[in-house]
């Protein structure tokens, strides 16, 4: 396993790490320490979850990701050798179970935190990040931004010295971002230099064949920062492993069993997937392999979150960190985005 620094003076953390969102739901507690063991086997080291999961979220199993997690890693004795991270939730009404109605105040922040390292059985996080923006702008894939005041906003000041409080008590190591955009991360760190608060070590966003909109604007700034990126969804919800080939639905497959999740089903990312998986067999390589190893090789990539059903999928998953794609295949893959470029941010 290869490994890259999280953040200017973090620590080292596995190329690949290891996604948990459907344990609770499609996998069972048995079936995520199997994925546990294999992994940690393996060489990872970054275990990411969320106070939100498991994933599609319901009141009836928020919260279970993070308690499968810590009976883990109180029945292994594991943690110190281990960078857990997890999230709090972000605004959004429709999800009033979770604290009443997420918000990312102070108080809401801190009850989180608290719950988390409950439900984890540990006394500090790693690595915490704010989930979503509290604000209304671009990300779950909305495009078309449009200027709006999201009424009773939480501001980024107040979200970011809350995330310092925690760290100043040691219940936080490193603070984090997901699914922002190049303004908001400018923010939290204009905010950290100017009011002494802890500087954000990573950002967590989707990345992938079919979606590669973080290089437009966050890559450049992101590196220049030294911000490294966590890839969510690297195999967009496994369209790009070729299993739902012609309309297939795999039993237990995420969208064989929740048709909430159409983000990379639309016609353009269905073509695109079919010609990088036959670029991918034509190299003699799993589709889901080669696109993996994509990620892999991208230098602003600090970890590659991957996420399985089953050991099978976990294993060919992590075998990809052992795979360099050539120089003809990086081009043959350049050639497809040129003529398909994101077609499903």
């Amino acid at each position: 396993m290869k490994f890259r620094q999280l953040g200017p003076n973090g620590p080292q953390i596995s190329l690949i790490g290891l996604g948990t969102m459907t344990w609770g739901e499609q996998n069972s507690p048995e079936e995520a320490f199997a994925q546990l063991d294999m992994a940690i086997g393996a060489g990872v080291n970054f275990i990411d979850a969320a106070e939100m999961y498991p994933v599609p979220p319901r009141p009836e199993t928020q919260g279970r990701t993070e308690e499968i997690l810590g009976q883990w890693l109180q029945q292994r004795g594991r943690h110190d050798d281990l960078v857990i991270a997890t999230k709090v939730t972000g605004r959004n009404p429709s999800m009033d179970w979770i604290r009443g109605g997420p918000r990312l105040d102070r108080a809401s922040i801190r009850t989180a935190c608290e719950a988390s390292l409950q439900r984890l059985g540990i006394d500090c996080i790693d690595l915490y990040q704010v989930h979503w923006p509290e604000r209304s702008t671009n990300f779950f894939g909305k495009l078309g931004y449009r200027e709006q005041d999201t009424p009773g906003e939480i501001r980024i000041e107040e979200t970011l010295s809350a995330l310092g409080e925690l760290v100043q008590e040691g219940k936080v190591r490193y603070i984090g971002l997901s699914n922002e955009t190049p303004w908001g991360l400018a923010e939290y760190l204009r905010l950290a230099d100017q009011l002494g608060l802890p500087r954000v070590a990573s950002v967590q966003n989707p990345y992938n064949l079919l979606n590669r909109s973080y290089e437009i604007g966050l890559a450049e700034f992101a590196h220049r920062n030294d911000i490294g990126l966590l890839a969510y969804s690297p195999l967009a919800f496994g369209m790009l492993s070729r299993k739902y080939r012609d309309g297939a639905k795999p039993p237990k497959a995420r969208l064989s069993l929740y048709e909430r999740f159409s983000r990379y089903t639309n016609p353009q990312a269905i073509a695109a997937t079919e010609r990088y998986a036959a670029l991918a067999e034509a190299h003699g390589l799993p589709p889901a392999q080669m696109a993996l190893a994509y990620i892999n090789q991208q230098p602003f990539v600090r970890s590659n979150l991957i996420g399985a059903t089953s050991l099978e999928q976990l294993q060919q998953n992590l075998d990809s960190a052992a795979l360099t794609l050539s120089a003809e295949l990086l081009e043959a893959i350049e050639a497809i985005h040129r003529e398909q470029p994101n077609p499903a941010p």
